[in-house]
């Protein structure tokens, strides 16, 4: 299967779809965030650990227009990162950023073992953002256009995402109420 897959689909078009994948799993977030923390945030507030509770009660208030504007900033960035990689060459903050994505899935995972329940974003995490990490390192190492050094070596890019969601969730308050 995979031997076709690699037939069809140039490398080039997979790096680009990692916007696709990036936001259609963004989308379940967005769309399920604000309804589903209302629904459950009080009854799993004490289940969460200790040292996450702020960043949980942060995420409990978020309107859902509000987390849109952390992905847009996201997405933005995103697109020229991309860009980079598949024009240019320039490897290191694409791997990054899809590294994080590879153990983003892990983090729904793991909320939803914990918490017994549905979690925003695990659908599409195991669904779509796993097969197609891992479809995207196999393709991109077997084709010795990245080696697992390359990947080790991009793990600090993978830190990216991180202020992008924090400014974006700050603006996301100020700028939409």
């Amino acid at each position: 299967m995979l031997q076709a897959l690699d037939r069809n689909i140039g490398t080039d078009s997979l790096m680009w779809l990692f916007l696709a994948f990036f936001i259609l799993h963004d989308f379940e977030e967005i769309l399920a965030i604000e309804p589903w923390m209302k629904r459950h945030a009080q009854e799993i507030a004490g289940r969460v650990p200790q040292p996450l509770r702020p960043v949980f009660a942060r995420m409990s208030g978020l309107k859902s227009y509000q987390f849109a504007v952390a992905v847009l900033f996201e997405f933005l960035v995103f697109i020229p990162v991309t860009y980079a990689a598949v024009e240019k060459g320039w490897m290191a903050a694409f791997l990054g950023i899809n590294i994080l994505m590879f153990l983003h899935v892990f983090t729904h995972l793991g909320q939803s073992l914990l918490l017994r329940r549905y979690t925003i974003g695990v659908i599409t995490a195991v669904l779509l953002a796993l097969p197609y990490s891992l479809y995207l390192f196999y393709r991109l190492t077997s084709e010795h256009l990245v080696t697992w050094h390359q990947l080790y070596a991009s793990l600090p890019y993978a830190l990216i995402p991180l202020p992008l969601v924090l400014l974006g969730q700050v603006a996301g308050k100020r700028w939409l109420p």
